[in-house]
């Protein structure tokens, strides 16, 4: 099974850090191929950078289906889901957004959550998502304004991160996180560690949940 992974960002140390979170819980019999454009937003912390990365994310999309070793399923890695409903129409298999596959798995494993993002320009885009993917899971949205570029960077933004963790489950009395924000990958086991409750990552969940469609339309013939 060969799962191509887009960070539709520009920014090869974000690409390398969400393979790395891809291939830690993929099987054996999965090659993850993760891949960004050359040129682009560095980083997507508003509706404008999601508009601006989609050329790149579609010729990264494009380039993959067309080749000799084309993606069984595809990942868009942006807690955005930019382009998501487009590269559904253009290939034919299975497509997730690490927003939704995120969304869905906390609602399904713990019945409510809430979502801590990056920047607060995000956090309108976030509760749209959640209404549309799990209309009544979500409990909150809260963004640590701290720029995605120093999240992918700096390890020691997990202590703020995960004291609005904290602030968000007491609050909302919802019984999971979701990450909101790829760059936060890395952070998922050491918070839930933390919390005491199921913390999501969507490049996790995005990349489980591909297996399981690829292995269903296998078995279906």
């Amino acid at each position: 099974m060969r799962l191509l992974i887009v960070n539709p960002n520009s920014t090869a140390s974000m690409t390398e850090a969400i393979g790395a979170s891809a291939r830690a819980v993929a099987g054996p019999g999965t090659e993850v191929v993760a891949v960004n454009p050359v040129g682009g937003p560095a980083s997507i912390e508003s509706d404008d950078d999601e508009r601006r990365c989609l050329p790149g994310l579609l010729d990264e999309v494009f380039k993959a289906a067309a080749s000799a070793q084309a993606p069984d399923a595809v990942v868009i890695a942006c807690f955005g889901d930019p382009g998501l409903e487009r590269v559904r129409a253009a290939v034919d298999v299975p497509v997730l957004g690490i927003a939704q596959a995120a969304m869905h798995a906390a609602a399904l494993g713990a019945g409510s959550f809430s979502v801590v993002t990056s920047m607060s320009s995000t956090v309108p885009t976030a509760w749209s998502l959640a209404k549309t993917y799990t209309p009544s899971q979500c409990l909150g949205v809260y963004a640590c304004d701290i720029p995605v570029l120093v999240l992918d960077s700096d390890p020691g933004t997990i202590e703020p991160v995960g004291d609005l963790c904290e602030k968000a489950l007491a609050q909302d009395g919802s019984r999971a996180i979701v990450l909101g924000c790829a760059a936060m990958a890395p952070f998922a086991a050491p918070l839930g560690a933390r919390l005491g409750v199921p913390v999501v990552d969507g490049v996790v969940a995005a990349t489980l949940l591909a297996e399981a469609l690829v292995t269903m339309r296998r078995v279906n013939g």
